[in-house]
């Protein structure tokens, strides 16, 4: 987990200043150390305290969550605010973040942490409720949720251009890639490429783990831009991982009926079955729309009673596992109802 280190701890009265250390700091650190702790203590208040409030001059907001700026510190400590600040008279005093980080959705748990940062220049230790699944037993360490939260992070640091925090968070994912899902890579594959010479040596890294992983094509195909698949593809030929006529290729009849869904048209997805050349299992269309489609899509599929639910695919997940792995809670009850719950296999 990443955490700022030890530091004295500041506080302040009307008529004097003190400094507390740590139980079992018997040194004092030098004046010169003192005196940043104490600049960096009174920026980040500038951030945190609403007692600073009549200093704000700009706001920006994720959602109904709003934080008030000055933006001389911004500019200050990142050149993509003092362009964005200087490139016009007529600036906005309040943003959505959006504007800024286009489609990419950043929360405001990640945008605290980088603020905090660019006032005080001290990282925070990563927000333990934004960090953990639902698993008990999960260390926490490479789950999902903390996945999400790195990819915030090193996508806003980019974007703000704070290079120093995107090396920092970039070394964080790199030392927790063991403890991540083969599932996941794809999506911190997609970010590393998003952010190009920035997160070379991650991109580097998730490339290979993903040729060398048993994925299949339209999974990758969903989360990486056609550039990145086609460099699998051929790595995993001349690697000898996996050929072109490998059966995680699907044929063009199976394609037509995922171009289907795609439209969200089971109607012709009955009109290709009759065709006779596939089924929903052997296509494993199920699987498909459980995992890319919409959940109404899936659950109208499921219903046409034609598909085995207990039906493995490749990779050895059923429609269950599957549907779990999305945390698609329309799904996972239409398959665990008295319509399909008795054919699940325990």
């Amino acid at each position: 987990m990443i955490s700022s280190p030890q530091a004295a701890v500041f506080s302040d009265s009307e008529n004097a200043s003190s400094v507390s250390f740590p139980e079992g700091v018997l040194d004092p650190a030098p004046p010169e150390v003192q005196a940043l702790r104490r600049l960096s203590d009174n920026l980040g208040s500038l951030f945190r305290s609403q007692q600073f409030d009549f200093c704000v001059d700009f706001r920006m907001a994720v959602g109904t969550r709003e934080f008030g700026l000055h933006r001389c510190v911004l500019s200050a400590r990142s050149s993509f605010f003092q362009d964005f600040f200087s490139s016009t008279t007529s600036l906005p005093v309040r943003v959505e973040l959006t504007e800024l980080l286009g489609d990419f959705e950043v929360g405001c748990e990640a945008l605290e942490l980088i603020l905090e940062y660019l006032y005080s220049g001290q990282v925070g230790q990563l927000p333990k409720d934004v960090c953990m699944c639902a698993d008990e037993e999960c260390s926490h360490v490479g789950c999902r949720p903390v996945v999400d939260f790195m990819l915030e992070l090193v996508y806003a640091s980019f974007t703000f251009q704070i290079s120093e925090l995107v090396s920092l968070f970039q070394r964080h994912l790199l030392d927790i890639l063991n403890e991540v899902a083969k599932d996941d890579i794809p999506v911190i594959l997609s970010v590393a490429n998003l952010c190009s010479r920035a997160c070379k040596r991650l991109l580097i890294k998730c490339l290979e783990i993903v040729v060398k992983s048993d994925l299949d094509i339209v999974t990758l195909e969903k989360a990486l831009p056609p550039d990145i698949v086609k460099q699998i593809v051929e790595e995993r030929s001349t690697s000898g991982f996996q050929a072109s006529e490998d059966p995680g290729f699907p044929n063009k009849h199976v394609r037509r009926i995922q171009r289907a869904l795609d439209s969200d048209d089971v109607e012709l997805v009955r009109m290709l079955l009759k065709e006779g050349h596939t089924s929903l299992d052997g296509a494993y269309a199920l699987h498909y729309a459980v995992s890319h489609c919409d959940s109404k899509i899936a659950i109208e599929l499921l219903d046409l009673g034609l598909a085995d639910v207990n039906l493995r695919n490749r990779r050895g997940y059923t429609i269950l596992h599957v549907a779990a792995l999305r945390k698609e809670p329309k799904i996972i009850v239409s398959l665990l109802t008295k319509e399909h719950g008795h054919l699940i296999s325990q």
